[in-house]
């Protein structure tokens, strides 16, 4: 039985309460956090989750947890400086991501960052409302950053005319690719990954655990061809560049250090299966991003020969 979301995260905060009671002397070390998340009992997901069906939180490793849900991904680092959230799901869901935060022993008004993986509901539908409550400044590359501002993207998204729009984040910091966003002892890099969208985004950064062993982990976006019945990734005379863009993006993803491979669904990555008491997978692949590339590159090559077969539908 699935525990309905306000009990499941009040059963989160209590067994979390218990645990760092007797590590008051020392909040907020890494081990002292992983022991309650080893300790908070996680009900199954069902078969096929709605984008806000709770899910306990799950260490993976260091200072690099998930705080989602059970098919949209939150993942929060954490330092003595503060906290950098990736993606905020929708924005139901944000009651579940605070929960989890703070069942982890975590201050949610200590997340000093918002970043985003791409300009679609299911992960920016939150962030207006998590920026509120926690005071983050959102940053985001652009074209990403305007979509957020405005509350949804323009025809460049390949699937703008199904998307839905979502609240709007005012003041989004930019950041370029290539580009680090510091905070404390903490270095999250952007890397420019369009095609899923335009400012698909993913993020690398260092873990490390207590032990001192450290890991390369890449927040990887989608990769995914999908658009609705108007986009053509091909028509290079709609959307100059985008398909070569995209390409580039793959080509990123696939070249980057890569020791832990998290994604924005984490079914996409099977982070369930390499993370917690019940891990059937190894959490360190350093082939997982080359992997993930492959199945990319060939969904968008299926989507091109399938382009190719069809007539160009009528303009929207």
């Amino acid at each position: 039985m699935r525990l309905p979301a306000a009990l499941l995260a009040a059963s989160i905060a209590s067994i979390a309460s218990a645990l760092l009671a007797g590590c008051a002397n020392a909040p907020q070390r890494g081990d002292a956090h992983a022991a309650v998340a080893a300790a908070v009992a996680i009900a199954p997901c069902p078969a096929k989750p709605k984008w806000d069906d709770p899910t306990a939180p799950r260490h993976i490793h260091g200072n690099t947890w998930y705080v989602g849900t059970c098919s949209i991904s939150a993942i929060l680092i954490t330092s003595e400086a503060g906290h950098i959230l990736i993606d905020g799901a929708i924005d139901s869901a944000v009651p579940g991501i605070e929960a989890n935060i703070r069942a982890l022993g975590f201050d949610p008004g200590q997340v000093r960052y918002i970043l985003n993986s791409h300009e679609h509901i299911d992960h920016a539908g939150g962030i207006a409302r998590l920026a509120r409550d926690t005071g983050a400044r959102v940053v985001a590359r652009e074209p990403a950053a305007t979509a957020l501002e405005r509350g949804k993207g323009d025809r460049g998204d390949p699937q703008f005319l199904t998307v839905a729009g979502f609240a709007p984040v005012p003041s989004v910091q930019r950041i370029g690719d290539g580009d680090a966003l510091r905070l404390g002892a903490l270095e999250l890099t952007a890397h420019a990954t369009p095609g899923h969208t335009p400012g698909g985004t993913s993020w690398t950064w260092r873990s490390c655990d207590e032990a001192g062993q450290c890991r390369t982990v890449v927040y990887a976006d989608s990769l995914t061809p999908f658009s609705d019945k108007v986009y053509r990734y091909s028509d290079d005379a709609a959307h100059p560049g985008a398909l070569a863009a995209y390409r580039r993006g793959i080509e990123t993803v696939a070249a980057l250090p890569c020791e832990i491979l998290l994604t924005p669904h984490p079914g996409a990555s099977d982070l369930f299966e390499r993370i917690g008491p019940q891990a059937s997978k190894p959490l360190v692949d350093t082939g997982a991003c080359r992997a993930y590339a492959a199945v990319g590159a060939a969904k968008l090559d299926a989507r091109l020969e399938q382009e190719r077969a069809q007539p160009a539908p009528a303009a929207h």
